[in-house]
Parts: C-alpha cells; structure tokens; sequence
C-alpha cells in the first residue's frame, strides 16, 4: 500500500503541477491504487492500457536517450534475475525443497529396489528354488541369498548366521533342511559370484534407503511439524512434492488437498458424470484405513480440513512446533470414534484455546534456548577476539622490544667504533712503564750470566758417565 520512493519521485517530476484532473495510465491494479492513495492521481487500468505498457516496453529503447537495446536487454535479465532470487530465498532451515527431492528420491528406490529383489529371486531360484515361500521378504531374501552362496555347503555351522538375518531360528532351521533335498540345478562358480555380488549392492541400497527415511523425518519435523505429526512423514512429505512447495500447499483449500493425487479420476468423473474420488494421496493415512466404508468419504473431508490448517500454521509460523499437529491429530481420533460410537467430540474452539496455551509455553522455551545460544556464541566470539587483540598486542611489543634492542645494539657498537682509536693512542705514563718492562728484552751479557751455570751442570754429568763407563771397563778387564 506505500508507493515507492523511486516511484513518487518519478511521478512528481513527470505529471505537471495541475495535476488533480490528470488520469494516469497503470498496467496493475495494485499499483494505481497505491498511486491513488499517495498521490490523489486517478489511475486506469485494463486492454487498452497494457496494450500502451506492451508497446512502451517494446519501444523503450527508441523512447529514451542513451538507452540502447543492448543495456535494456541487460537491464531485463538482470530484473528477472533478481526476481527469481527473491522467489526461491528462504530460511536454510525451513527449505522444502529437499523435501521434495527426498520423497521423489524415495518413491523411485522403492521402485528399483522392488525390481532388483525380484531379479536376484529369479536368478538365484534356479539354484534354491524353495526358499522364496521360506523367506518371502525382498531385502531379507536378498541376505540370505548372500549368505549361502551354494546351498551344498550349507551345514550345520551355518545355522547360527542364518539365524541372525532371518530373526527366527526354525525359519532357519528350515532353510537348512530344504537346502538339503532342493530340486533346483547346480550353479556354477562364476554365476554364483555374480549373483552375490548383484546381492550385495541391493542390500546397500536397502539401507541406503533407511538412511533417507531418517533424513526426511528430520527434514519434515523442522519444516512441517504440524503437517507430520498429523499425517505422518512420508504423506505430509507427497503432499507438499504434489503441491509444489509448502506454501502452495498452504494456499490450496480443503477440498483440492482431500483429492490431491487423484487428478486423473477426478477429470475423468467429471468427462463422464460419475462419481467424483472421495480422496487422493491422504488415502495411505492410517485414519481412512480404520474407518468404516460408509465413513471413509467423511473422514476424509475432515482429514483434509485438519491437513490444510495444519499446513498453514507450519507456513506462517515464526517458531515451528508440533503442538498444533498433535491436537488435530486427537481431533481426528476423536472424530473416528464419534463415527464408531457416537460419542461426542469436544468443539474445536476448546481444543485450539488449549493448543495455543501449549504452543506459548514451547515457543517460549524454544527462545530461551535460542537465547543461550545466542549470549554463549557472542561471549566465545568475545573471548575469541580478546585473544586475537592479546595476540596482536604481544606481537606489537614484541617487535617494539626487538626495535629497541637493536637501536641498543646500533648505539654500542658505534660507540665501541668510536672507542677504538681512542684506546690506540698513548696512556697515562705509569701504564706506559710497566709495559716497558714487561716487553723490555734481555741484554746479552745477563744471557750468558743465566745460561752459564747450566752448561756447567752438563759438562759435569758428561764426566760423571765417562769415569763410570772407565771404571765398568776396569772390572771387566779384571775379571778377564
């Protein structure tokens, strides 16, 4: 209802000042309206109009200067761009589209899982024939398929095993007593091979499948709490796929959601004027099942009343919750039972008075959670930037002292520099004497003085040895 600022801008310089009789010519309805209320300028729409719009449109680059058809074509692909952004822009975690593609995803390993089963049952009954009435479920046949490989050298060691697949120990016990009198053929190394291996990737995908179940209950029970606990996960999650998102879900009326699936028939009853399908997709809920025949049409209304407002609260609610769900889903049940026994159900108003107390309460908490979390993230991101800035604090210094200590070090040897000469000149004289005498050499007289008493000694041992040598040369002459 508030006219852009853009846009009134451009209407005022545009329309001249007189301007209470002018009639403006608006493609949109909404937007001559909103024109109207801002500025008081009558606005037309219809043919003729959108006609001129398709035409300006057409024309705009021949209309207005310095516009080429180059930049308008940009200008378009940039608008449709944005556009399209804004459509497909929610919250992560209320994205439906995973929904979507997990159900799709879901149905169609159904599918194929059903498929490869009945193949490997064809291909390894030539060999076990009776064990499919043994073991009639796919994934399970699969295992034991597996398992035995050749039912020859199945024996009684191989009971323990068989029984922790088949979760039943005479079911076991049977396998092995028909494994020994089987009338199928003998199969050979390399096709046995085969078929274990072609086992082995049907019961991955089995479990594969498991994985996925889990995935979509936890995506539905974040994006459509109400909707799941009502109907279940796997409905609510082919409701939302056949309507598109959950806002067209949300959109649609009681009677499209009761029919939704069943398109087909519907068409059809209307080309042949018979009866129109009681219901669509909401048939695999557990509440049609349980009602009576006479009842199913009934329930089934009901059903789609309860889905269509559990889909809008799951919409248009800020905090998700699946108070809501369970409270229709006792409505339903009530209703049943009404329908059974004709005990009469409480009024709805009573039943959504206690819904919205529940829902306050859950919401409240919800945001006080939210809140914790919220003060403990800012206080880490507080501590996280008070290291950063400790960090960056002792760095600062740390470079500071290192310039310091290099200036001091700069300093010292300058002045070690400027020392040196200094220390080479002259000193005072008393440091100048004892040098003297310290370097002073010897004279050549006090040499002699100092080596003459040495030689002396030697030259009187040098005697000492010679009468020696005489006198041992006597006693041997003697002795001779």
């Amino acid at each position: 209802g508030v006219l852009h600022e853009d846009l009134r801008l451009l209407l005022d310089t545009a329309l001249p000042p007189k301007r209470k009789k002018v009639v403006l010519g608006v493609g949109d309805a909404k937007m001559g309206a909103a024109v109207l209320e801002e500025l008081g300028v009558q606005c037309q729409t219809g043919g003729v109009v959108a006609e001129l719009m398709r035409g300006i449109r057409l024309h705009f680059p021949a209309l207005v200067r310095g516009l080429t058809a180059q930049s308008a074509a940009k200008a378009q692909l940039g608008l449709g761009h944005s556009y399209s952004r804004a459509k497909v822009k929610f919250n992560v975690h209320r994205v439906d589209n995973m929904i979507i593609q997990s159900i799709s995803l879901l149905d169609q390993l159904d599918k194929d899982i059903n498929t490869f089963s009945m193949r490997v049952r064809s291909w390894y009954g030539y060999h076990f024939p009776e064990l499919i009435k043994i073991v009639p479920e796919n994934s399970m046949y699969c295992r034991v398929a597996k398992f035995i490989g050749n039912r020859r050298e199945l024996s009684e060691e191989s009971l323990e095993g068989l029984e922790e697949i088949v979760m039943d120990s005479a079911k076991a016990q049977t396998i092995l007593e028909a494994s020994r009198s089987s009338m199928g053929m003998d199969i050979s190394p390399l096709d046995l091979i085969n078929i274990e291996s072609f086992s082995r990737r049907v019961i991955s995908l089995s479990d594969y499948r498991k994985g996925l179940q889990e995935y979509l209950r936890s995506k539905m029970s974040q994006v459509a709490p109400s909707l799941s606990a009502l109907i279940g996960e796997v409905v609510g999650a082919r409701l939302i796929s056949h309507a598109g998102s959950l806002t067209n879900l949300a959109k649609y009326p009681a009677s499209t959601v009761q029919i939704l699936g069943a398109e087909k028939a519907l068409f059809r009853a209307l080309k042949t004027r018979g009866n129109t399908p009681k219901y669509g997709l909401i048939f695999h809920s557990t509440f049609i099942g349980r009602a009576a025949a006479k009842n199913k049409g009934r329930i089934s209304r009901y059903l789609a009343n309860k889905c269509t407002i559990a889909s809008r609260i799951d919409c248009f609610s800020e905090v998700p919750t699946s108070v809501f769900g369970d409270k229709l889903r006792e409505q339903v049940e009530e209703r049943l039972a009404f329908y059974e026994t004709g005990e009469p159900p409480r009024k709805n108003l009573e039943v959504m008075k206690e819904a919205v107390v529940e829902a306050s309460e859950v919401v409240a908490e919800v945001k006080r959670k939210q809140e914790k979390k919220e003060k403990k993230r800012k206080k880490r991101e507080k501590r996280r930037l008070e290291a950063l800035a400790a960090a960056a604090e002792e760095t600062a210094e740390n470079s500071v002292m290192e310039t310091e200590e290099n200036d001091v070090g700069a300093k010292k040897k300058k002045k070690k520099k400027q020392q040196q000469p200094e220390e080479s000149e002259p000193e005072p004289e008393e440091n100048g004497v004892e040098e003297e005498e310290e370097e002073e050499p010897l004279p050549k007289k006090k040499r002699k003085v100092m080596a003459e008493p040495e030689q002396e000694e030697e030259e009187e041992e040098k005697k000492k040895k010679k009468k020696k040598k005489k006198k041992a040369a006597a006693r041997d002459s003697e002795e001779d």
